[in-house]
């Protein structure tokens, strides 16, 4: 799978900083509209708290792919933001977490979003790609990393 088409520049945030795990997914719905006008902040952030409700997106060592499913989209929109201080995120090591790739889904795409979450979740489990994206110091950096 390529991800490199998931990724938007409009869609990399590099070193914002926000202390909790609800204002970093305000945040993420934040951009989410700002990418799609047409979807609310609301809807975004009641989807990825619906995932989050059945257990956290936390996936260890630091990095969180929340998702969620919404109707009124076509393909996958995907977000990622680099928090600059580790926050709490209820991750599955207990670690707190400072990447963050969401993704949200049109909503009846199960198989398609389960192979990009297993995807962007292999991605990431790059040590130096992890180091690298928690270094980039601009929003342009930090979409190249992640897009390449």
């Amino acid at each position: 799978m390529n991800l490199d088409s998931l990724f938007s520049k409009d869609c990399s945030k590099a070193a914002v900083l926000f202390n909790s795990k609800k204002r970093m997914l305000e945040y993420l719905s934040q951009v989410a509209h700002q990418h799609s006008p047409h979807l609310s902040e609301q809807s975004v952030l009641d989807a990825l708290l619906t995932r989050e409700k059945l257990g956290s997106t936390g996936i260890g060592k630091g990095v969180a792919i929340p998702h969620g499913r919404l109707d009124g989209i076509d393909s996958t929109i995907a977000i990622v933001v680099t928090n600059r201080e580790a926050i709490n995120f209820d991750a599955i090591d207990n670690l707190p977490v400072d990447i963050f790739v969401a993704l949200l889904v049109p909503a009846n795409e199960t198989e398609q979003h389960l192979k990009t979450l297993a995807t962007i979740a292999d991605k990431l489990k790059d040590k130096q790609l992890c180091k690298q994206l928690r270094s980039a110091s601009s929003d342009q950096e930090l979409y190249q990393l992640i897009a390449d």
